[in-house]
């Protein structure tokens, strides 16, 4: 007879990584704005969520890498004070009304502050709850308030061919 099967906490992890990674690189590169520190942002949460498993994997994991993402950015950012790199040349090609939209939204994500920018990731892209997002920002649901209601007025001001009915995602209207 064969023993019974144990998890030993890898399998879990394993698990855990193949169905939330893509969902937490999104969230990741939506907080940071550069595909490649991304991917490393991701990569420092999860090695990090591995050596914390057995504790946190009981609980809501995905939050508490949300969470490692968005401390994580914040301290790369006070460390580099803002040197961006372009994202496209200067000759970039007519582009179409979808993707005019994604890049207006994109700069205009990058001129907020890291903690307005994180709650309007983790509320409107991640279509986490206040409380949740309040979780997972270590904050409470009156700051996560405060901070969404700043972020949208700031979106307003920078790019007010964001607040059009097309120009955002679904409740995220700026224009009140």
């Amino acid at each position: 007879m064969a023993p019974a099967t144990t998890d030993d906490g890898r399998d879990g992890y394993v698990r855990f990584v193949e169905a939330h990674q893509h969902r937490l690189l999104r969230a990741a590169y939506l907080i940071c704005g550069n595909r490649h520190q991304a991917e490393d942002l991701l990569q420092d949460a999860l090695l990090k969520l591995a050596l914390r498993w057995p504790a946190v994997r009981d609980g809501d994991p995905a939050a508490y890498v949300r969470a490692i993402l968005y401390r994580d950015a914040v301290s790369w950012w006070r460390r580099r004070r803002r040197e961006w790199l372009a994202a496209y040349p200067p000759e970039r090609a007519a582009r179409d009304r979808d993707g005019e939209l994604r890049l207006a939204l994109h700069a205009a994500l990058g001129q907020l502050p890291p903690r307005q920018r994180a709650v309007l990731v983790l509320r409107y892209f991640e279509d986490l709850t206040e409380t949740a997002t309040a979780e997972a920002l270590g904050v409470t649901v009156g700051t996560v308030k405060s901070q969404c209601h700043a972020a949208l007025r700031r979106l307003r001001e920078v790019a007010p061919e964001l607040g059009r009915e097309d120009g955002l995602p679904s409740g995220m209207e700026v224009n009140p």
